[in-house]
């Protein structure tokens, strides 16, 4: 089970890199459903991605000592709260166009799990 963890944990780090890459170059505006964030907590939010991207990827290179892995556990957290707020603002936007917030839930969904089961294995060391 903790070789399917690392791997998830790995793809999570990568895929929120890009995100704070991605928010870097293109603006909130490009996205109907997230108008409403300011350009400043925007950028903000990159560099809490950037913060999540090292607390997932410090366990792998610190071959998953007890308190690496809580943090890795905290990251996907807050991604996943991050992920919720944007599906939040979709359904406040009234975009009809519901791909980006199911796109975001899987996300959650998969941070949950993450968290769930490191925090778990965390407990049993």
């Amino acid at each position: 089970m903790t070789g399917f963890l690392w791997v998830i944990q790995f793809f999570l780090a990568v895929h929120t890199l890009m995100g704070a890459l991605w928010k870097f170059s293109n603006s909130e505006q490009d996205i109907p459903a997230l108008e409403v964030i300011p350009h400043s907590v925007w950028l903000g939010l990159s560099l809490v991605e950037i913060a999540c991207t090292v607390a997932l990827i410090l366990p792998l290179l610190k071959f998953m000592k007890k308190q690496e892995t809580n943090w890795a556990s905290i990251a996907a957290l807050l991604i996943a709260a991050e992920m919720i707020i944007y599906s939040v603002l979709h359904i406040h936007s009234g975009d009809p166009n519901n791909g980006p917030m199911i796109y975001w839930l899987v996300v959650a969904g998969i941070c949950i799990f993450l968290a769930t089961a490191r925090f778990k294995y965390a407990r049993s060391l």
